[in-house]
This record gives C-alpha cells, sequence and structure tokens, in this order.
C-alpha cells in the first residue's frame, strides 16, 4: 500500500472514530456528570501520554517547550478552548442533542476560514463569502423558526477553530501538545476528583462496572485518533485531508438519526440543507483551487 492511500486509511479511521465511536462512547456513561466525564478523560490521557511521549522521542521536545514561557501561554489558551469543547461535546452526547454536535462540526471548516480572515488576514475567496453567509442564514433561520439559537453547534464550531487557530500558532506536534495541554488540566482535575470524592458523588468505582471501566477507557477514546489522524497528516495533503473530516459530522448525524431516533423535523432539515449547501460551495472552491 502506498503511504498516500496508508494516509487516507488513517483518516478514513481517525473521522469515523471521531463522527461514530467517540458519540456511542460517550453516551455508555451519560449517567455520569459531564464534569466526571471531563476529569476521567484528561486524567487518562495524562497518563497513557506519558509513555508515548517516550515512545516517540518527544520528551526532549516537551522539556524544551516547558522553557518557552510565550508558547506555553499559547498552550493554556488552547486549553482553555479544548476543554470547553469537550464539555460541551459530553454535555450535549449525555442530554440527546448529538444532532447538533454534528451541525457544530459541519459548521466549523467555515468558521477557520472566517477566523483566517479575522486574525490572519488571510484573503477569502467569493465563494467563500457565499458559503459562510449561507451558514449565518442557517443560524438565523434557526433562531426565527425555532426561537433558539443553536447554541451548543456554535459553542462546538468557534471553540475548536479557536483551538485550532492557536494550535497552528504555536506549531507543536500533537502528541507533545495535547500532553502540555492536559498537564495544564490535571491540577483542576485533581482539586475536583478530590472534592466529589469527598462528597462522596463520584461515580468511578461507585456505579457499576461497565461504567467504571468505559470511564478509564477516555484517554484511550481521546488519543487513538490523534494518533490516527497524525498519520494521515503526515502522509498527505492537508487540503485533501480537509475533505476527511466531513466524515465526522456525517456518521454522527447518521448515528442521532437512525440510532438514537432524534428529533429531526423540517425547520431542522432547512437548517442542515443550508449548511450542506454551504459546504458544496466551500469545497467546490477548495478544488478549484488545488487545481
Amino acid at each position: 500500500m502506498s503511504e498516500n492511500r496508508l494516509g487516507q486509511l488513517y483518516a478514513v479511521l481517525a473521522f469515523l472514530f471521531w463522527g461514530a465511536i467517540a458519540p456511542i462512547y460517550f453516551k455508555q456513561v451519560a449517567s455520569v456528570d459531564a464534569v466526571e466525564v471531563l476529569i476521567h478523560r484528561v486524567i487518562w490521557s495524562f497518563i497513557l501520554l506519558i509513555p508515548l511521549l517516550f515512545i516517540s522521542k518527544n520528551i526532549h521536545v516537551f522539556l524544551l517547550l516547558i522553557k518557552d514561557i510565550k508558547k506555553v501561554k499559547y498552550l493554556a489558551a488552547s486549553t482553555f478552548f479544548i476543554s470547553i469543547n469537550w464539555l460541551v461535546f459530553i454535555w450535549a452526547v449525555s442530554n440527546n442533542r448529538i444532532m447538533e454536535t454534528a451541525l457544530g462540526y459541519y459548521i466549523n471548516p467555515l468558521v477557520n476560514v472566517l477566523l483566517g480572515y479575522l486574525f490572519f488576514s488571510e484573503r477569502m475567496t467569493r465563494n467563500q463569502y457565499i458559503a459562510i453567509f449561507m451558514a449565518f442564514l442557517a443560524v438565523l433561520y434557526q433562531l426565527f423558526a425555532l426561537g433558539e439559537i443553536p447554541i451548543i453547534s456554535l459553542i462546538l464550531a468557534f471553540s475548536f477553530a479557536f483551538y485550532g487557530m492557536i494550535r497552528k500558532k504555536v506549531n507543536v506536534g500533537s502528541i507533545v501538545g495535547l500532553f502540555v495541554e492536559t498537564l495544564i488540566l490535571m491540577p483542576f482535575a485533581l482539586l475536583y476528583l478530590y472534592y466529589i470524592i469527598s462528597n462522596d458523588t463520584i461515580s468511578f468505582l461507585n456505579s457499576s462496572d461497565y461504567v467504571s471501566i468505559m470511564l478509564s477507557l477516555g484517554g484511550a477514546i481521546t488519543i487513538i485518533p490523534l494518533l490516527l489522524f497524525n498519520g494521515a497528516a503526515t502522509r498527505m495533503r492537508l487540503t485533501t485531508l480537509g475533505f476527511f473530516q466531513y466524515i465526522g459530522p456525517s456518521c454522527t448525524f447518521l448515528l442521532a438519526l437512525f440510532i438514537y431516533n432524534e428529533d429531526f423535523n423540517t425547520d431542522k432539515l432547512i437548517t442542515f440543507s443550508l449548511i450542506w449547501f454551504a459546504l458544496v460551495i466551500f469545497s467546490l472552491d477548495s478544488l478549484n483551487k488545488k487545481k
């Protein structure tokens, strides 16, 4: 198998993991408070990343990084945005709002372009303007038709876009970057862990064995797709990789519709259709740039 084909396989597996396996996983721990699920994700990820740092021979990169205060500050900011993203996603899945998470990750590529324009003075093409306008119309339609802003979708889209923007700025490898982010979160996670143990409200080891095992897999759920994505990113063009990202929200959408039977009325269909149309315009524009 060629390196490019192998990269495509890794990309498909990574986005299948994020789009299908992750929502199913978080459904299994839906009985647990979302903040506790988050801290397990942080703690177990941190534990798994320690040997990975040595295996990948990145320990020296980490030691150099923590001496660079500017980069650490950037990673503190990225930690803030990814923790919001993780928490909102966990809460949404637990509260039967998986479809809204799919909408958020459909919107995300358009938000990335918008942030590039606002913060990095990147020029936008006419089609990109149209695509972003279509996404804006979708949000407006949901506001007037359903009487509510798709707040979960927007938080997920913008938090992940800001996270990606900061990580692009700091230019640190995924494993080292994630290790520093979990390291920053560890004191907060341990304080909260102490709090729920003291108040006897912890679910881990106090719930069923199944739930406890699922919580302990939080690190693997975080790191496996990241490693697959890294494998894809090093073997194929990033512009090509960008087209694979739609696999994730598409799987999540189908999961919400056919497995978890979430409501999908005409108004939601119109909202999603506007976003899908925007993404078609955006994707065609990206293809034209590649030629």
